[in-house]
């Protein structure tokens, strides 16, 4: 008798969203909050060890963009070995990799040692983001998918929120290198939880040609009471790229969506990487303490958090162009008036500004991620969402470099702002430009668009 027939994408795409789906998505949202924490650690200490060792401000940019070239090179490195090795060992190795180069770095005590030790923090944490969005929409219903994506991606947000807060709370009293022994602690502990209890993508297990029992085993944790026969032939609707992965992410009509998402990643992670690194110490320069300088990054992030959650739901209603084509025009104007003069005055107006920012800017990347998890293929998911920030990650590294070398020039803060609002410009025309794309492809971009 010929074995039953089962498909395994369509039977996760029907089914129940269940207790054992909720772990795994907690799990990459777990990582994405200590990434996040991580990224933005340098940004929150900076004032204080500019204070602290008596240097130049500018002399933080090498520190600032050695973390994200890191990060740079480990999306387009790392995020390719993933859709070969698998989601699992990479995502668990990344993370024990970041959490001992965070705690080294609170031992730093020169400006060469931060470097490095941010680098290969970076290289670590560069690969979080692609194989957690990739593992947790393998997991997800297909009616959900994107919500959960997006909210997953929130974890990166809350990550730079939570990680405001506890170095607002904890530098007055334990200094600014307990943020880092902190930081690296607790995805210290998230490692080893991943590693015990991480699945591996069922449809990457199909891929690699795993025993039958291995993957119906799988299978049932996700869609529990669900009719697989014990000798079932599991199947999907998808091939496996034969080739290079990112030679691959030209081909089958993907070159132009491909192209436009790396150049909309790399504006928009720039603007975010700018005002990231340089809002706490601009704020801080334009006369307000410390403290308020750290919680305007905070309220930086918290808009992105909130923007992560509203722009979600949007996407499913609306579809992903048409939201993100006002996201950033609202990202233009809010970035923009930051250093208006009649808006520094008042630090209610100016907390606004930020929060506007934040909900744009930062709220609008993890959209961008779930595009690009939603429009590539399983084989070639983490490949396509790496390179995307890859190069986006080049305007990360820009980022705080160009912000250094204008304040260098000795730039107001009106001008700083002005400028930080042409690459939201840049999003903007990237957006309308997919857009225009999905209207004359005949569909294939449709489901990523669509919502």
């Amino acid at each position: 008798m010929k074995a039953a027939e089962v498909n395994v994408g369509a039977l996760i795409d029907e089914s129940r969203l269940g207790a054992y789906q909720w772990w795994v998505i907690a799990l990459c949202a777990m990582c994405l909050v200590v990434d996040g924490f991580d990224v933005q650690a340098m940004g929150y200490v900076a004032p204080v060890v500019i204070r602290e060792w008596g240097i130049a401000k500018e002399m933080l940019s090498p520190v600032f963009g050695a973390g994200l070239f890191g990060m740079l090179v480990g999306s387009l490195t790392f995020s390719a070995l993933a859709d070969k090795l698998g989601r699992r060992p990479v995502l668990v190795g990344a993370t024990l990799c970041f959490s001992a180069c965070m705690i080294v770095t609170g031992f730093a005590n020169t400006i060469t040692e931060l470097v490095v030790w941010r680098f290969a923090a970076g290289l670590g944490l560069g690969c979080i983001m692609p194989n957690a969005m990739a593992l947790a929409g393998e997991y997800s219903p297909r009616r959900i998918r994107v919500s959960l994506m997006m909210i997953v991606s929130c974890g990166f947000t809350l990550g730079g929120v939570v990680g405001g807060l506890i170095t607002a709370a904890i530098i007055p009293s334990l200094g600014w290198r307990a943020v880092f022994y902190i930081g690296g602690a607790i995805p210290l502990v998230l490692g080893v939880l991943m590693w015990i209890s991480l699945p591996e993508s069922i449809q990457f297990l199909m891929f690699g040609k795993r025993d039958s029992a291995h993957i119906r085993k799988q299978l049932l944790r996700v869609v529990p009471g669900a009719s697989v026969p014990v000798d079932a032939r599991f199947v999907l609707d998808e091939q496996k790229a034969k080739g290079v992965p990112f030679i691959e992410l030209f081909k089958d009509g993907r070159a132009r969506v491909t192209l436009l998402l790396w150049v909309v990643n790399f504006a928009n992670l720039l603007d975010m990487y700018f005002l990231s690194n340089w809002l706490p110490t601009v704020i801080r320069d334009a006369g307000y303490s410390t403290q308020v300088a750290v919680m305007a990054g905070t309220a930086l992030w918290a808009g992105g958090v909130i923007g992560t959650l509203m722009l979600g739901r949007l996407i499913d209603r609306v579809g992903f162009t048409s939201v993100l084509a006002v996201t950033f025009l609202i990202a233009m104007a809010a970035t923009a008036a930051i250093g208006n003069p009649m808006v520094m005055v008042s630090m209610v107006a100016v907390f606004v500004a930020i929060f506007f920012a934040g909900f744009s800017i930062i709220g609008g990347q993890p959209a961008l991620n779930a595009l690009a998890a939603t429009y590539y293929p399983t084989s070639l998911r983490s490949t396509g969402i790496g390179w995307s920030l890859g190069i986006g990650r080049i305007g990360s590294v820009l980022g705080p470099v160009l912000g250094g070398a204008l304040m260098h020039l000795q730039w107001s803060s009106s001008s700083l702002f002005l400028a930080a609002a042409v690459p939201a410009c840049v999003s903007l025309v990237g957006v309308l430009a997919i857009a225009r794309t999905q209207r004359g492809d005949g569909g294939t971009l449709r489901a990523a668009t669509a919502g």
